[in-house]
């Protein structure tokens, strides 16, 4: 990865206040800067380009582990439950990563104009891929971190930039399926769809069959084809959300074990406590003790 890149992301962290993730003028990219390996994290991970200028990370969407580091971007094209953690930093040479949110709209603009699209036309590819951000792409990403220093610059000059990088983006080797992650009228785009009926309805029982006939697809196709884009099952989605859910509830809020179990649509709270410990690792109240210990 360019040297100016490591040294524009350094110059700009050191001067903020705090540890970070430092927001920036820029409202869709966020800079994370790690000065040692930190433990696993589950999130929702939405629609992003996660460029590492400096060290090396893991990500893991379902069963699917995604390694990127100095040189490599991870490509996020649909917003889903993920595990990740930094796998290499140090105060000598921290980690640092690029966090851009994949503006679909402008993507599918940009892939609208081209004729062709770089790569394999592989249509089982999902919606994760880590990508070689060298050359003009390392190049888009240098100056967006320098445009940070220029804040009356951003809504002209940000734009272009991003235009510039989905054209490389998408004539590159993954190109075919990162227009596939744009362009609604293809098979992910539909299947996507569902995806967002089902982030907004997560705490209710859904049917595996309408989230299937408002994708256009059998039954059995649509859960094929979703796991393909997700890696996770229909089910194993919106069982990971419910429980991300529940674990804000009671870390931002407040809120007990119970009432949480039932705002994301738990009827049992045995079932909770059994699902929450196989995601988390251990018991909700006594990971809310550990999570309220490493924040102390």
């Amino acid at each position: 990865m360019s040297r100016q890149l490591i040294d524009a992301i350094l110059s700009y962290t050191n001067a903020q206040p705090g540890a970070g993730p430092y927001v920036t003028p820029i409202a869709d990219v966020l800079i994370l800067r790690s000065d040692q390996k930190k433990p696993p994290v589950h999130r929702v991970s939405a629609p992003a380009i996660c460029i590492v200028a400096q060290g090396a990370k893991w990500a893991m969407f379902g069963d699917s582990r995604f390694d990127y580091r100095a040189g490599e971007a991870l490509i996020v094209g649909v917003e889903a439950p993920s595990l990740g953690r930094v796998l290499q930093a140090s105060p000598d040479e921290p980690c640092l990563v690029l966090a851009i949110a994949l503006d679909l709209t402008l993507l599918r603009d940009v892939a609208e104009t081209l004729d062709t699209f770089g790569g394999p036309d592989d249509s089982s590819a999902g919606g994760f891929f880590v990508a070689d951000f060298q050359g003009p792409l390392s190049e888009c990403a240098l100056r967006i971190v320098r445009l940070l220093d220029t804040p009356q610059a951003i809504s002209t000059i940000y734009p272009l930039i991003m235009q510039e990088m989905y054209f490389w983006l998408l004539t590159g080797p993954h190109g075919r399926q990162i227009a596939r992650m744009a362009l609604a009228n293809q098979p992910s785009g539909r299947i996507k769809n569902a995806v967002d009926s089902l982030r907004a309805r997560f705490s209710q029982p859904v049917r595996l069959d309408e989230l299937a006939a408002a994708a256009q697809l059998s039954p059995s196709a649509f859960h094929r084809q979703f796991k393909a884009l997700t890696s996770l099952t229909p089910l194993q989605y919106q069982k990971q959300l419910r429980l991300l859910e529940a674990r804000r509830l009671m870390t931002s809020q407040g809120v007990n074990v119970e009432t949480a179990a039932f705002q994301v649509g738990y009827e049992s709270q045995s079932q909770f406590s059994r699902e929450y410990s196989r995601m988390f690792g251990e018991p909700p109240k006594r990971h809310l003790r550990a999570l309220a210990g490493l924040s102390a």
